[in-house]
């Protein structure tokens, strides 16, 4: 008992420590007296006797005429709320099994004392009110549910809980609370400091609800309270108006700058309708679609961007105009050679002319390989040099690398043997410079004899390398 009275007084100082439990206040205290039952709703096996004695308390309620029970609880929203209980008590009134008397048809139910048991019990409640649903300020009914444990005397055991309530608000913080709640015990048996029954515990008492703070000192409580951390004015709710320009600091985008209703209390210093906390160029009348700055040559882009002021570009060359540095009328962001005159068709390059596709195929021709191999002679490569240098000067030009041989071997084998000198000569062109994407390369074998293969100048003739010009 000394122990439990350390818990009460607590939880006591918990509950009158914190705030009402309502929906400005989150906690609430509540402690008055307790009634046990003596478990005669788990002693009478018929449901319709369970509850026939539920108000006779002078047969089966244990009463300890003092504040044996003491909750504090949690609002959590929506109605509900949990809580911690702790009651005490002394059981005088035990209700034990059923006796059936044959002879009259009847069943009693002893009650007996088993011993002045002490009665002590830890319950967690979540609880619902329907005082909302009701639009009660005073009638605020309620179901809960929940577990605990409890000891009787040297028995303990844990149980599943569910009751009702009831609190009659006599002012806005002071309410008389009595509720009910049934006591599931899983014990079998009914012995005294053994099991603990299932049973009726009733509560009366006190609850009491504090006011609702007033965190800024404005007058108003946090829930009414727009700004409930800054003194501010009823006018706004509570809200504060620092620049003093009949927009709450809440709603004004410039709170410590006089601005206008029609821009959410922001100025417009340049005037051109546009706030200047959104313009660009607050202190320059400008244009909505460049965020309030100027643009004197009126090409879409604000003078402060724009490289050339006063003369129309496109964004692309920071709004100056684009160059065409060898005049040919391709602008050099689309001139694939800007240095070097070209046609349009040719994206600025000039085209390759048949001059050009002589030269690459008279080198051509001169390229020797080792007998029966891809791999080039030593005296070949400035040859191929030269076919280099002739494909940079028209860097967009594409051409075929095509490979022959004459007759000698199997033509299996001079198949092989043109592709493999081709994609050799296309590799070195890939090597020292020319993109991949810009040449290809095949193998003809011996199907396209330029020479008889009857004489050794012919078959030399046929063992060639074509470049041609992919239009």
């Amino acid at each position: 008992m000394k122990h439990l009275n350390k818990l009460f007084g607590l939880l006591l100082l918990v509950g009158l420590s914190s705030q009402a439990q309502d929906i400005d206040n989150k906690w609430s205290i509540s402690f008055g007296a307790n009634a046990v039952d003596g478990g005669r709703v788990s002693a009478v096996d018929n449901v319709k006797y369970q509850f026939s004695q539920y108000f006779d308390a002078k047969m089966y309620w244990n009463v300890l005429p003092s504040v044996s029970t003491i909750n504090v609880s949690k609002y959590v929203g929506d109605n509900f709320s949990f809580g911690v209980t702790g009651s005490v008590n002394k059981i005088s009134k035990f209700v034990g099994d059923r006796i059936y008397d044959e002879t009259t048809y009847t069943s009693t139910y002893p009650v007996t004392n088993p011993g002045d048991l002490s009665y002590y019990a830890v319950d967690g409640v979540v609880k619902y009110s329907f005082m909302d649903m009701i639009k009660s300020k005073i009638i605020d009914p309620s179901l809960h549910v929940g577990g605990g444990y409890t000891w009787i005397g040297d028995a303990s055991a844990g149980t599943i809980n569910a009751g009702y309530g009831l609190t009659l608000w006599m002012t806005k913080q002071v309410g008389f609370t009595i509720t009910s709640t049934y006591k599931h015990s899983f014990n079998d048996s009914r012995i005294p400091n053994s099991d603990v029954p299932s049973h009726l515990q009733h509560f009366a008492g006190l609850t009491f609800k504090f006011g609702a703070t007033d965190t800024d000192g404005d007058g108003l409580v946090d829930r009414l309270d727009a700004c409930p951390k800054e003194a501010g004015l009823k006018e706004f709710n509570g809200c504060p108006d620092t620049d003093g320009d009949k927009i709450a600091d809440k709603d004004d985008a410039c709170p410590t700058e006089a601005g206008l209703a029609q821009f959410q209390g922001c100025p417009d210093t340049d005037g051109d309708g546009i706030k200047d906390k959104d313009d660009a160029c607050p202190d320059v009348a400008g244009l909505k679609a460049l965020n309030g700055c100027p643009d004197a040559d009126g090409d879409g882009i604000a003078d402060k961007n724009d490289k050339c002021p006063d003369v129309k570009g496109p964004k692309e060359n920071g709004g100056c105009p684009w160059p065409d540095r060898d005049g040919d009328g391709v602008l050099d962001k689309d001139d694939k050679c800007p240095d070097t005159k070209g046609t349009a068709a040719n994206q600025g390059c000039p085209e390759v002319t048949e001059d050009a596709i002589k030269k690459l195929n008279d080198y051509a021709k001169t390229i020797l390989f080792e007998t029966g191999r891809a791999s080039f002679q030593k005296q070949t490569f400035p040859v191929l040099q030269s076919i280099t240098a002739i494909l940079k000067e028209y860097p967009t030009a594409k051409f075929s690398i095509e490979g022959h041989t004459d007759n000698t071997g199997k033509p299996a084998t001079n198949q092989k043997l043109s592709e493999e000198r081709a994609g050799a000569v296309k590799n070195y062109l890939v090597e020292n410079g020319i993109a991949a994407d810009r040449l290809t390369s095949a193998g003809f074998g011996q199907t396209k004899p330029i020479d008889s293969n009857k004489t050794k100048a012919g078959k030399a003739n046929n063992r060639r390398v074509e470049v041609k010009l992919i239009k």
